[in-house]
């Protein structure tokens, strides 16, 4: 099957999915955690609040309502979190691969 014969497929599986036949689907959801404590996570990083943000891509305003609890992480904020907890390092090595490459397209479109 080609790539075309893939794509076609697909559409075809999201087109029943969305007409209630659930019979092909693959989705599987996974729960996220209804609240997560920002201020432990980032004080057992040993983190300020600046660093925390800055390294994260939250905004500082944001995690200090956080932590003083005037506001809550919505679910891909709580997502975000979460895979920070487990493992601050796969994010911190996404985040500098991200920030590699496009340091490199820049620098070749600087070059050209």
């Amino acid at each position: 099957m080609d790539n075309r014969q893939k794509v076609i497929a697909g559409l075809r599986d999201a087109i029943s999915f969305a007409k209630g036949d659930e019979s092909r689907a693959k989705a599987i959801q996974y729960r996220v955690p209804e609240s997560i404590d920002v201020k432990k996570l980032r004080e057992r990083l040993g983190m300020s609040q600046p660093e925390f943000a800055l390294k994260f891509g939250f905004s500082l305003a944001t995690l200090r309502q956080w932590e003083q609890g005037r506001r809550y992480p919505d679910g891909p904020s709580r997502v975000l979190l979460t895979v920070i907890k487990h493992n601050h390092r796969a994010v911190e090595k996404s985040l500098d691969d991200e920030a590699r490459h496009k340091y490199a397209s820049a620098r070749k479109v600087a070059i050209a």
